[in-house]
């Protein structure tokens, strides 16, 4: 398969890549250090990034920005990283991209786990990764041509414990490269508008 990795440098990206890549043709898409430069805030930069690479058979998203802090510090500026990076740049990736991937392809979104499993400064983070598995469960019945769509929702990564851990008293962290195992089952497997979550 011919796969469009976006966020690939990234702790879960790279492990991603390092897993499908042996298997399939991995093109990279990030800010920086990638194959192709894309910013999904941006609507131009997403088009672009379609036009450049062609037509693939799946389309990963490891990344989104959000904003952790607390609620009482939260203003909309703050929770606007959330919605314009994490919950409508992945979002805009479906959409500009449904007529750049093959017949029986497939997208596969990321969210985590503190949609359903809440942590102290995380709302804003888990506004947008519930939002993103509500609009993959709806989406799924709509999609044309066979296309599938899938979220992982991963817990506190082992690789980002010195970062986070502070956030995730109490969490078994786990290692990217678990993680990336959810993305191969999402692309290589047959299931669609599911939320394959890994604690």
């Amino acid at each position: 398969m011919r796969i469009l990795l976006i966020g690939a440098s990234g702790t879960i990206g790279s492990a991603v890549r390092k897993e499908l890549e042996a298997r399939h043709e991995v093109i990279s898409a990030g800010r920086n250090g990638a194959d192709v430069k894309v910013d999904i805030t941006s609507t131009d930069s997403i088009e672009a990034m379609y036009q450049t690479v062609g037509k693939v058979d799946a389309v990963i998203s490891a990344t989104g920005s959000t904003y952790f802090g607390s609620l009482l510090k939260l203003t909309p500026e703050n929770n606007d990283i959330s919605i314009q990076g994490k919950l409508k740049g992945q979002i805009n990736l479906v959409l500009l991209g449904l007529n750049h991937v093959h017949d029986q392809g497939s997208f596969t979104l990321t969210t985590g786990i503190i949609m359903d499993d809440p942590i102290v400064g995380g709302a804003s983070s888990a506004m947008a990764g519930g939002a993103i598995r509500a609009f993959v469960k709806a989406a799924a019945i709509e999609m044309p041509r066979g296309i599938r769509i899938n979220n992982v929702s991963p817990t506190v990564l082992e690789e980002a414990m010195q970062t986070y851990g502070d956030y995730f008293p109490g969490y078994e962290p786990v290692p990217a490269s678990r993680v990336a195992q959810a993305y191969r089952k999402s692309v290589e497997g047959a299931q669609t508008g599911q939320t394959f979550t890994v604690y």
